[in-house]
């Protein structure tokens, strides 16, 4: 599967990601979803709701997640993925993220080094929560 998002909105990841430095930043991706393909058509940044450790971890409070849903679905979209950056650390999920990660949303990872946005990925959770598989991040616009 693949996640085709376009440059604008990869651009507002990285621009998040540069002013929640040196924490974690966090948002929901909304768009559509095939058998082969999602498709983000707009993003929704949400508050870092973690009381610690907020310079490696997030958390997307459960009532900010359910108005985010309705939101989506009043709009005719769904969540079908997270975005999150990894402050002066790689672009790619940690042992937590696994840990926490649901199956089959997308998970974007931006690497954000001394302030400085970087690295861009996307990652699924395989079925077993065993680990992540890259996925193939398409650029449009």
């Amino acid at each position: 599967m693949s996640l085709e998002i376009s440059h604008t909105l990869l651009t507002k990841i990285r621009e998040h990601g540069k002013s929640a430095y040196p924490l974690e930043c966090c948002g929901l991706l909304f768009g559509k979803a095939n058998k082969s393909a999602k498709s983000v058509t707009s993003l929704k940044p949400v508050k870092n709701s973690r009381e610690d450790s907020r310079e490696n971890r997030y958390l997307i409070s459960p009532l900010d997640l359910l108005a985010a849903d309705k939101e989506a679905r009043q709009s005719g979209m769904d969540i079908v993925g997270i975005y999150h950056s990894h402050p002066d650390h790689p672009a790619r999920p940690s042992e937590f993220d696994r840990e926490h990660a649901f199956p089959w949303y997308s998970y974007i990872i931006i690497s954000v080094a001394g302030g400085n946005p970087e690295d861009i990925t996307s990652w699924t959770l395989r079925d077993d929560r065993s680990a992540f598989d890259s996925e193939d991040l398409v650029t449009r616009d």
